[in-house]
């Protein structure tokens, strides 16, 4: 009898060993849980800030002044433009041969790379 209280008491020990144990790594989880979600915050509100500052930089009245004391740009004048109907005629055939799917599927030549030479 006296083995088993004393083997129900050994019992009782470790177990509350393990449970405060469990309380102690969840209370770190729960610090560094914590510590996260700040440093989150903290990256959101950077986000927040850039977001801010390349909205700035974006504007277009910006982007415009900039352009007028950097760059030697004339303005676009009316004159510059012509209308639809001095556009050359489609051809009837299309391109490759009347199909413009193969056309679009086809690589162009740009003329930038030499022709390999035949021998």
């Amino acid at each position: 009898m006296r083995f088993l209280n004393m083997l129900v008491i050994c019992t009782l020990v470790l177990a509350a060993a393990a449970v405060y144990k469990i309380k102690f790594d969840s209370t770190l989880q729960g610090a560094r849980v914590g510590k996260l979600n700040n440093e989150l915050r903290g990256e959101r509100d950077a986000i927040a800030v850039l977001r801010a500052e390349w909205a700035k930089l974006d504007t277009p009245a910006r982007i415009q002044g900039l352009a007028g004391r950097h760059l030697a740009l004339q303005p676009v004048k009316p004159t510059q433009f012509d209308g639809l109907n001095h556009l050359p005629l489609r051809s009837p055939i299309g391109p490759a041969g009347g199909d413009p799917i193969a056309a679009l599927a086809a690589p162009a030549a740009t003329g930038s790379v030499a022709a390999p030479a035949k021998r």
